[in-house]
């Protein structure tokens, strides 16, 4: 599943791909996801600028001149496309064709992938936002005793952070992901503040290195600790492996546990 910072970058590259064009066409092909009628979809964005593309957790939004936002979700498998003047990708939710015969389709052979008409604004902050402070981090870790692995991945806490960036923060801030949020020092949650940053706003810039225009799938083979390919983290510490609910968390030994 993309995270915050691959999410970062397509919203980048599709608004210079997209911003300022007439959205003439939208196709609906999958309905599955969507809440509302797909002619409601096509009345309120059809015909209408697109003025900008951003992203806000986990999700991109695409938001039109008559105020309208559509909000895209690609979930776990879910893939964005180009596509000139018809769009022949398997498996599509959504498509969006624009005047000038440029288009963007949506796809997911899984069929999870989820398109929203002005998505509800969320009370949890974003991971990048100012909100994510010391105050913030420290209150939502005093009141569980979850795992403070299981409290980053909570969307409704903190938008925008998965399973790989999670594993990168972690290690950045020496906390291990089995630790027990209530049990964190203060100095540690003082850190993981700091690493959250850190560590994404580092990892966008790398996917911008190494994959300058790309819009859709995962970039993580430079990542260190969250990677299949590597044995070793960056300090010399065996790299570990465990398996909780079908998802896979990397730590070291280095990262203190707090329980």
């Amino acid at each position: 599943m993309p995270e915050l910072p691959d999410l970062q970058v397509f919203s980048h590259n599709l608004t210079k791909l997209f911003a300022g064009k007439t959205l003439k066409k939208v196709t609906v092909v999958n309905d599955r996801k969507l809440k509302i009628p797909a002619k409601t979809l096509k009345k309120s964005l059809e015909n209408q600028a697109l003025k900008k593309i951003y992203r806000e957790g986990k999700e991109l939004r695409f938001e039109f001149s008559n105020g309208n936002i559509l909000g895209m979700h690609l979930m776990l498998k879910g893939q964005l496309y180009l596509f000139e003047k018809k769009n022949d990708h398997n498996k599509t939710i959504i498509e969006l064709l624009f005047a000038d015969g440029k288009g963007l389709a949506m796809a997911d052979y899984q069929g999870m992938a989820t398109p929203v008409l002005n998505p509800e604004r969320s009370d949890a902050p974003d991971a990048l936002s100012k909100k994510m402070d010391f105050a913030f981090l420290k209150q939502k870790l005093s009141t569980t005793r979850t795992t403070i692995k299981n409290l980053l991945l909570d969307q409704h806490v903190v938008r925008g952070i998965g399973n790989a960036y999670a594993d990168e923060i972690l290690w950045d801030a020496g906390i291990s992901p089995f630790s027990i949020c209530n049990r964190i020092p203060d100095d540690k949650i003082r850190q993981l503040v700091k690493s959250i940053r850190k560590i994404l706003i580092w990892a966008e810039k790398q996917i911008k290195k190494i994959e300058p225009g790309i819009i859709s799938g995962e970039t993580r083979d430079f990542l260190p600790i969250h990677n299949s390919q590597k044995t070793k983290s960056p300090t010399g510490s065996k790299i570990l492996k465990k398996a909780v609910g079908g998802r896979k968390t990397y730590y070291t030994r280095e990262q203190k546990l707090f329980k």
